[in-house]
């Protein structure tokens, strides 16, 4: 049986994971702001998470399954590619060896932490939107976006912060970033509700789809790259 043919499925996919990867890219940065402490990661990651919300609640659980999964593999590649760049040799007469390595040394054991938490995130996200996407017959897709966000987003940010930080940074810290980065993604996924309301809407007339996952596998291994429309 073909896939069906969707028009901005794969586009969506392709800035999905630009995303994700710049997110591993800039995490390192901690900002202060007030009191609380913010990776930069932090300021464009929870776009990830509009994004599952909008795979999962137009094209399915299944669609979302792989998007994750594409993510997943270019994450891992950004982080072999950048630790295998940093154990070549540099030129003698290039001076930037210092500071490429302090960056993308530490890019795998971030990436490593984001594709953890990320993992079981963003699953129990799509997993708890396309449930209660039954639940609720379809209506309210604000307690939707929300209620994933605050089931997927709780585990995301704990795994991601402490394999992150762990033995680098102080206990406190790791606590203070735990819950600074949760109270953000949460209170930016509630700010983008109407921005995700206008994305999935027009998604639904343009492609003419909305999926109901009543016999989809919520299995994450199951088919992880199928197209989506074969479920």
């Amino acid at each position: 049986m073909k896939a069906r043919q969707f028009r901005y499925y794969d586009l969506l996919v392709h800035i999905f994971v630009v995303v994700l990867l710049i997110s591993n890219l800039v995490g390192q940065k901690i900002t202060a702001v007030g009191p609380f402490r913010v990776s930069g990661a932090q300021l464009l990651f929870p776009i990830t998470y509009i994004f599952g919300d909008v795979f999962t609640e137009v094209y399915g659980y299944g669609a979302s399954r792989r998007a994750i999964w594409i993510g997943f593999f270019a994450s891992a590649l950004l982080a072999g590619m950048g630790l295998f760049t940093v154990w070549l040799p540099p030129a003698p007469d290039w001076h930037g060896q210092e500071a490429f390595a302090k960056v993308f040394e530490f890019v795998p054991r971030l990436v490593a932490a984001s594709l953890v938490a990320y993992w079981c995130g963003e699953f129990a996200n799509s997993f708890v939107l396309a449930k209660m996407k039954l639940w609720t017959n379809g209506k309210y897709l604000w307690t939707r976006t929300v209620g994933s966000t605050v089931v997927g987003q709780a585990v995301d940010t704990a795994v991601v912060m402490t394999l992150a930080f762990g033995g680098s940074l102080a206990p406190s810290l790791i606590v203070n970033l735990i819950l600074s980065g949760y109270l953000f993604k949460v209170t930016y996924e509630v700010l983008a509700t109407p921005l995700t309301y206008a994305i999935v809407n027009s998604l639904k007339r343009s492609e003419g789809v909305d999926t109901f996952d009543r016999a989809t596998s919520f299995n994450p291994f199951r088919h992880a790259l199928e197209e989506p429309g074969l479920e």
